[in-house]
């Protein structure tokens, strides 16, 4: 079979990896690989750093963190664009061991030869978004939708935690109607059999 990408310099930045044959939607192109770290190895380590805007780590889950410093592929060449062609997908291990999940870069929609691939690296920073760091993390994706910053702004952040918030509070609610009503039915059972007695 005919290799549908390939991995050389890019306009964006550094290399980028781009299409030598026609890619459909929804194909999957490549699977991100690297060495498999905990947050903490990463945190203590020099892989990534907030303060130079590269880094080749990628979230695989709460446990793990993809490093492709290490037993790496053409999936790390694959720049951010706010405008991206392809998207990041997690496929979930069935088992319990959380280092077997893995990711893939699928296309999101149909990609010509010779396009650059591109998906929205979703950096998301504890950090205050200072004037230095939106420079660090500074997106040259050309895109007309360009934010300027591959991190995602705080609000998105907030958004999400509050609809966690919100999902947890339903399944909380959900919980207690189900066992409030357990204990209604268990009651009227109760009551049925002693008046039958």
């Amino acid at each position: 079979m005919p290799r549908k990408i390939v991995a050389r310099r890019s306009a964006i930045h550094g290399n980028g990896v781009f299409a030598a044959a026609p890619i459909a939607q929804g194909e999957r192109i490549i699977e991100y690989k690297g060495r498999r770290r905990t947050h903490e190895e990463v945190d203590a380590g020099d892989s990534g750093d907030v303060d130079t805007g590269h880094t080749f780590l990628f979230t695989l889950n709460d446990e793990y963190v993809i490093d492709a410093n290490f037993n790496n592929n053409d999936a790390r060449w694959i720049n951010h664009s706010c405008s991206p062609n392809c998207e990041a997908v997690l496929e979930e291990d069935d088992g319990d061991d959380r280092r077997k999940d893995k990711v893939f870069i699928e296309a999101i929609r149909a990609i010509e030869p010779g396009e650059e691939l591109s998906y929205n690296y979703g950096i998301t920073l504890e950090e205050k978004h200072t004037k230095e760091l939106k420079k660090i993390w500074e997106c040259r994706c050309g895109s007309p939708n360009c934010t300027g910053t591959m991190l995602q702004p705080k609000s998105d952040k907030k958004k999400k935690k509050a609809a966690k918030k919100a999902e947890k509070a339903e399944k909380k609610e959900k919980k207690e109607k189900k066992e409030k009503k357990s204990k209604d039915k268990a009651g009227k059972d109760s009551k049925k059999k002693s008046g039958k007695e």
